[in-house]
């Protein structure tokens, strides 16, 4: 009977109702809390930034919108130097973007740069595209930079030819990273392996190599490309200025991201490279399959950084005399007209360095994430 009413009593005892967590401890109201008003110190400190930051982005807008000039007419620049530290001359850019994005790159042919611009564009978005990591990725890139050099250079399909000094702007900035990043990627992961190796002198070269280049700065390489290399070619043989400067490039950014890979290699466990030997793969098999994408997964955030260091590392080629988007900003308020001016250049310069950088960054971060979501399935 005792066994009966303490059945019944415990069918009568409710379930326990799931409780949520306070308003005040969930969402954005709850991360406020927990980041910037978790203490006095702390809420004084985030007031005290806020204030700072209103007032400058109020100080900015008044500046670069309110009070701006966008337009003169014929280089007439008294209506800018009337609001000197009161309004922005976003005019310098309406008159000199496009030498700031092309160079001197003839007038009428723009639509070339501009075209080749929007197939850099492109290329990098198909290939953050995971579903197009295939073999055929590597057509679409050659396809691609082949198409590119064409429209540049000319002198076939009836585009006339225009030789590389007339290079300049953003396209030389996108050509001279995006190449040398493409082609110092995969010498970074060949030096890598090699100074692993157990081949004595394969892992010396690669010693010496990485160790020559990471102890000198990237203009002196480029002053070597630049001045010392044609002094050692035969007489009459001259190699174009900018492939000498894209070669020093993808050597200097080989070596550093060499050492970049080699952290990865040297971080997997040594459980990694045994459980590959005694499944019978041969040495590449191993590499390419077990031992590299573990390795790379490790390591995207220093890749990144360095893709980000030698995306703007590129503007040094001012050194050999060549117009990248850095150098090109200079040169546009070097007439009297326009000087003075040099605030609203730059700033357009460097919103449009952030553009590439912060894409490649957010993006990084996204697959860094998507791939430890798949690691852990």
């Amino acid at each position: 009977m005792s066994d009966i009413t303490l059945g019944t009593a415990a069918a009568k005892v409710p379930e326990a109702v799931p409780r949520t967590p306070p308003a005040s401890q969930i969402g954005l109201q709850g991360w406020l809390r927990a980041n910037l008003f978790s203490s006095w110190l702390n809420s004084a400190v985030t007031l005290l930034v806020a204030y700072f930051l209103v007032r400058w982005i109020f100080g900015f807008v008044e500046w670069g919108i309110v009070n701006a000039v966008w337009s003169v007419p014929n280089n007439q620049t008294q209506a800018c130097r009337d609001l000197r530290g009161i309004g922005a001359c976003w005019a310098v850019i309406t008159e000199k973007h496009r030498f700031i994005l092309f160079g001197t790159y003839p007038y009428e042919e723009h639509w070339r740069p501009a075209l080749c611009v929007l197939l850099f564009v492109g290329l990098y978005i198909v290939s953050a595209m995971r579903r197009f990591w295939r073999k055929e990725l590597a057509y679409i890139w050659i396809g691609v930079l082949t198409l590119i050099g064409v429209l540049m250079w000319g002198g076939v399909l009836g585009l006339s030819y225009v030789p590389q000094e007339r290079w300049g702007g953003l396209v030389i900035t996108l050509i001279l990273a995006t190449f040398g990043l493409a082609f110092a990627f995969p010498l970074s992961i060949l030096v890598a392996l090699g100074r692993r190796s157990s081949l004595p002198a394969i892992k010396a070269l690669c010693v010496i190599y990485v160790e020559l280049i990471r102890g000198v700065p990237l203009i002196s390489l480029l002053f070597m490309a630049s001045v010392m290399f044609p002094l050692f070619l035969p007489e009459g043989v001259n190699i174009d200025k900018l492939l000498r400067a894209q070669i020093a490039i993808i050597l200097f950014a080989g070596a550093y991201l060499a050492e970049v890979v080699r952290g990865g290699l040297q971080s997997l466990s040594k459980g990694q490279y045994e459980a590959a030997d005694a499944l019978g793969l041969s040495y590449w098999q191993k590499t390419g399959f077990i031992i590299l994408p573990q390795a790379l997964r490790m390591v995207i955030p220093p890749l990144v950084n360095t893709f980000i260091g030698f995306f703007k590392d590129t503007s040094l080629v001012l050194i050999i005399g060549i117009f990248d988007l850095l150098t090109a900003g200079k040169t546009a308020i070097i007439e009297p007209a326009w000087q003075g001016f040099g605030i609203e250049v730059y700033l357009t310069v460097g919103a449009i360095y952030f553009v590439f950088c912060f894409a490649m960054s957010k993006y990084s971060q996204n697959l860094e994430a998507e791939l430890n979501r798949h690691r852990r399935r």
